[in-house]
């Protein structure tokens, strides 16, 4: 869709599409916003291990840009927030310099790290644009954060828009601003784990993803004492330690499934067309091939790779980012320390001991599978704006290079100003762990990097349990619904609907979204499920004949609060960051 806009804008203004317009954009998103959220992303990951990705701040904050142009300034915000967003994630990943740290490395160069961090990065979002076309175009996923700035972009650049959807957007905003607090500051909130974020997330996909989660989560709770029985986990380990290496099988067996029928199908459009069809995307695989070999070689060059350990983690990207990526439309979750862990494990498993090169050569998973999985959420939001998607990869990419030199800077700046960064925690007692700085992300990968020594097989076995469970349920599913009694039972009868939802969330669940289960704690799949239910109620009261015309049919009532409470979550733990990193600095 054409990006031009409808109306005139004020004189003052850059004209659409000028140079003096993408370094006005640029500028906001690269130089203010960014940054702003990079500092609060490391933060948070330094002192808690996981950071609140920057679309939904960044939306809310480049909309006040462009607002000036009216409804189309929807497309220079989402422009915005795609910069800002890859600026802050690679900020995040400053983590990874700590665990060069933590495990006594001499560390390198700092145009090295910028460079190799940069090269990650390309490659990263090259991979994800690739996939783009397959999860938003034809498997139009959710994308529950990204269906979410598109609901605030819209609203806040639209007059009209604005006056129908104000009250539930705020009103939600204004709830997750108040659950967040209140999980921090009230104990019994506190003590069940009350996310705003993931009620918010359940709202947006609903009751049949949102239950299929939590019975995901169930299963694995219920299967504890067995793991504990088999060794698989120790009395007291969270299920967690074993069921995410499930859970990531299960999504690459249902992808199998799934990305299979796509090439069919693909493959016979093709044969069906007498000039042998065109490659679209020619110049991404290019893009794709560049970097990558630039992963390679960087790795080889500076930190002493072995030319195979690089070569498998470039490879691993391709598909931890389909992976990850479907379990971000889904769900909004993307386990990239889960994929971490799981490519140390199967470098481990083809002979590497040596925890230094799992370091380097899983950091490409970590950093790569992170910022495609950004670029698929933003290219989500921009699917349903009709934004130029080439103008939005553009800022993606200008975003890495700052992002990159951001990331190098923090990490530097932080454990400089806070020597206790440095202190390997996992090799600390438990009274001499830090309070405020905890880093549980680096403790994982550190870990995780720790064990390569130990070779344990029956990981790897859970990995293939799961890839099996999640092969066989897919087609299960696909077999099912390809029965045309089936459907007419499911769609012609109260009994055939309520017997559809029970097969589709609780007996054979999708096994991308019952998946979520296995990678987060119960609580969390049960706050999902929450608010997938109330959702599903609110809308089956919803007369089609009260429906607002004035809407988009994806800014319903439940999408817009649930959005809000996802924005609303987000604002109040940028401001716990910014508070918590001034608070230390004076």
């Amino acid at each position: 869709m054409p990006t031009t806009l409808t109306r005139e804008s004020p004189t003052w203004l850059p004209a659409p599409d000028s140079w003096q317009y993408h370094l006005l954009l640029g500028a906001a998103g690269m130089l203010i916003l960014g940054p702003l959220g990079g500092i609060a992303a490391a933060y948070m990951n330094f002192s808690l291990g996981f950071f609140v990705g920057g679309q939904v701040l960044a939306g809310i904050l480049g909309s006040a840009v462009t607002a000036g142009y009216g409804a189309s300034g929807r497309h220079g915000a989402n422009y915005i927030q795609t910069a800002a967003a890859s600026v802050a994630g690679m900020s995040g990943m400053a983590v990874v310099i700590q665990a060069m740290g933590w495990m006594g490395m001499t560390p390198p160069p700092m145009w090295q790290l910028i460079s190799y961090m940069l090269c990650i990065g390309m490659y990263g979002v090259g991979v994800g644009m690739l996939y783009t076309p397959l999860l938003v175009d034809r498997m139009q996923l959710t994308f529950p954060s990204g269906l979410a700035v598109a609901n605030i972009l819209r609203a806040l650049t639209d007059p009209v828009l604005l006056r129908r959807s104000v009250a539930r957007l705020a009103g939600g905003t204004g709830l997750g601003v108040l659950a967040s607090i209140g999980a921090t500051r009230v104990v019994w909130l506190g003590a069940i784990d009350l996310s705003a974020s993931t009620f918010g997330a359940g709202m947006i996909v609903g009751a049949r993803i949102g239950i299929a989660a939590l019975v995901g989560g169930l299963a694995s709770w219920a299967l504890t004492p067995y793991f504990v029985s088999i060794g698989w986990l120790a009395p007291g380990d969270p299920y967690r330690k074993i069921t995410f290496l499930i859970a990531l099988g299960m999504i690459m067996g249902a992808a199998a499934v799934d990305v299979s029928l796509l090439l069919m199908r693909a493959a016979q459009r093709t044969r069906a067309i007498a000039s042998g069809g065109r490659a679209p995307q020619r110049w991404i695989v290019a893009w794709v091939a560049v970097w990558g070999a630039a992963v390679v070689a960087t790795g080889v060059a500076w930190f002493g790779q072995p030319v195979g350990y690089q070569l498998m983690a470039v490879a691993l990207v391709l598909i931890f980012a389909l992976v990850n990526g479907i379990s971000v439309g889904m769900v909004d979750q993307n386990p990239i320390s889960s994929a971490f862990v799981l490519t140390v494990i199967l470098m481990a498993a083809v002979g590497l001991r040596q925890p230094h090169v799992g370091l380097i050569a899983a950091t490409v998973l970590l950093v790569s599978t992170a910022e495609a999985c950004d670029m698929q959420q933003d290219r989500s939001t921009g699917w349903r704006l009709g934004t130029n998607r080439m103008i939005q990869f553009g800022y993606q990419v200008a975003g890495i290079v700052v992002g990159a030199i951001l990331a190098v800077l923090l990490a530097r700046l932080f454990m400089e100003a806070y020597p206790v960064l440095r202190l390997d925690q996992t090799t600390l007692p438990a009274d001499a762990q830090p309070a405020r700085w905890t880093s549980a992300m680096t403790y994982k990968i550190v870990g995780a990097l720790r064990s390569m020594t130990e070779d344990k097989p029956y990981l790897r076995l859970a990995v293939w349990i799961g890839l099996g469970i999640g092969l066989v349920t897919e087609v299960l599913r696909k077999l099912i619904r390809a029965s045309a009694r089936y459907r007419r039972f499911a769609e012609q009868s109260r009994v055939g609907k309520g017997c559809d939802f029970l097969l589709d969330a609780v007996l054979l669940p999708s096994p991308y979204a019952s998946s979520f289960g296995g990678f987060v704690n119960l609580p969390a799949a049960a706050w999902m499920a929450a608010g997938g239910v109330v959702a599903s109620l609110v809308d089956s009261r919803v007369q089609s004949s009260s429906k607002d015309a004035a809407l988009p049919d994806d800014m319903s009532t439940t999408s817009l609060v649930g959005g809000g409470l996802i924005a609303g979550d987000a604002l109040a733990a940028l401001g716990f960051g910014i508070a918590g990193l001034l608070a230390v600095v004076h």
